[in-house]
């Protein structure tokens, strides 16, 4: 895989990203087009920013790796899933933690039904200006916690409930800072099974911490990364496995991408997955909002 070209709207940002990185800049996403003719386009741009130019690309035919979370609503998720299956296009959603070496080894493995999910994702950071802004960014939840709601729906399956609860705690004192530092999330199952998953904005500085613990039938899993895992069997002879694998996840799904787009199929994390996982991240905050357990049927 070649990079080609970049595009921008700060003109000197782009160069100076083409500088680093390759490729050709240009701040006009058709000239780019008109000029490169990509087969690939990595949509990176932030959620609040997106005014159609994702559809645009897959009108021009072009496949497509997206940025999570899609989108900031529903409505504008749907209107992107809807333009590139209409164009045809390989389109995918950058949920990256299913390529990591321990979850691949989990999903392998003859686990029995989950009934516990606990994920956590701490940090301690006042990231880009956009972030900070519940209008922009959606909030931590949103932004960045969305990706083990993701792995929940990946692991566990659909939930029928949720329950959340999110504030601003040491934060407000920052200007411009109305998004969450805490939050906690529990989905529900019609069978009695539990996901959980609390996320702060107040954890060790410059750290990103991700950890979550699986309880299923047969197994249990406590995975200090995507690739990092101690994997035990709980039924019959107990044994454990240590997964300490070294998969980039994000080269791991480049090269799905680039896979479906040579064989014509779908990719492992089609861009609709981003769309379902967003409804579950919304709801949760719809709950928080409303104090109130939401049923997802509802």
């Amino acid at each position: 895989m070649e990079l080609v070209a970049c595009v921008g709207r700060n003109d000197e940002r782009t160069k100076s990203f083409a500088a680093q990185h390759g490729g050709v800049p240009f701040t006009d996403l058709d000239k780019m087009i008109d000029a490169e003719a990509p087969d690939l386009v990595i949509a990176t741009l932030p959620p609040y920013a997106r005014h159609g130019e994702i559809e645009h690309v897959a009108s021009r035919g072009i496949h497509l790796l997206v940025e999570k979370p899609i989108a900031l609503d529903r409505a504008a998720a749907e209107q992107m899933v809807s333009a590139v299956e209409q164009a045809g296009v390989v389109a995918a959603i950058g949920f990256m933690y299913r390529f990591g070496s321990a979850v691949l080894r989990w999903r392998e493995l003859d686990t029995g039904p989950v009934g516990l999910y606990v994920g956590g994702y701490y940090c301690n950071a006042l990231h880009a200006h956009w972030w900070r802004a519940r209008a922009l960014s959606g909030g931590q939840i949103l932004e960045q916690a969305i990706h083990q709601v993701d792995l929940i729906r990946h692991l566990v399956g659909e939930p029928d409930s949720v329950y959340a609860r999110y504030s601003n705690l040491f934060r407000k004192d920052v200007e411009r800072y109305d998004v969450e530092d805490v939050s906690a999330i529990v989905f529900g199952y019609g069978d009695g099974r539990i996901a959980s998953l609390t996320a702060s904005n107040i954890a060790v500085p410059g750290v990103w911490h991700k950890e979550w613990s699986i309880m299923a039938e047969r197994m249990t899993g406590r995975f200090t990364s995507w690739d990092q895992a101690i994997l035990t069997r709980t039924k019959g002879d107990v044994s454990s496995e240590t997964v300490n694998g070294g998969t980039d996840p994000f080269i791991g799904q480049l090269d799905d991408v680039a896979t479906a787009i040579v064989e014509k199929r779908q990719p492992y994390i089609p861009l609709s997955e981003g769309m379902k996982t967003l409804g579950l991240a919304l709801a949760a905050i719809r709950s928080a909002d409303e104090g109130r357990e939401l049923r997802l049927a509802d």
